[in-house]
């Protein structure tokens, strides 16, 4: 005789994943033990391994819930513009305002560093480049001067943007969109000048 119960669905998995990523923002990755986000969800360390084999596993879950949280900001803000630079502009503003938010998801894409998990090392990298592939496509389609190194320009913008969390402050004088747009400004008018 067959069983019709479903099959059961941890509702712990949501609230491991928050507490992990809070923890992993507020006392950095090697900082945090397996003991110290059983403890914040209220189970027992033993528990946490139903759902993650490592600490490791469970940081790339906490990333890529990060990384598609940030991309689907940028990709709706995208779809709202034509014109190529709107486009790139309208990406960093989605981009600086979901790092700059207080979301512990985005933050521990901006702050943990790929090499230094070496067992999911690749995984990290691979959704860092699945997210950088929709700042590739945007600088594609930009009029650039010939001869431009677009590879860097991404680079420079990229570096730029993510850089903002160290000295961003939120009652500063610059908002996320305002800086997104100082930054286009001084790119676009590095391309437009005459060599």
């Amino acid at each position: 005789m067959t069983s019709t119960r479903k099959p059961h669905v941890d509702s712990r998995l949501p609230q491991v994943l928050d507490k992990a990523a809070r923890l992993f923002r507020t006392q950095g990755f090697e900082g945090t033990s397996v003991r110290d986000i059983a403890r914040a969800v209220g189970m027992l360390p033993g528990s946490l391994y139903c759902h993650f084999a490592t600490k490791e596993e469970l940081l790339a879950a906490v990333y890529l819930k990060g990384v598609e949280q940030i991309s689907a900001a940028v990709q709706t803000a995208v779809q709202l513009h034509a014109e190529p630079w709107e486009r790139l502009q309208a990406a960093c503003v989605a981009h600086l305002e979901s790092i700059l938010q207080d979301d512990d998801y985005a933050q521990v894409v901006i702050r943990v560093r790929p090499a230094d998990v070496a067992l999911v090392n690749q995984n990290l990298i691979d959704l860092r480049n699945r997210y950088e592939q929709l700042f590739i496509d945007l600088i594609k389609a930009l009029p650039l001067r010939k001869g431009t190194d677009r590879r860097a320009f991404r680079l420079l913008l990229i570096g730029a943007l993510n850089s903002s969390q160290t000295w961003y402050r939120p009652s500063g004088k610059y908002k996320p969109r305002a800086i997104a747009h100082q930054f286009i400004a001084l790119l676009r008018q590095g391309q437009e000048e005459k060599a």
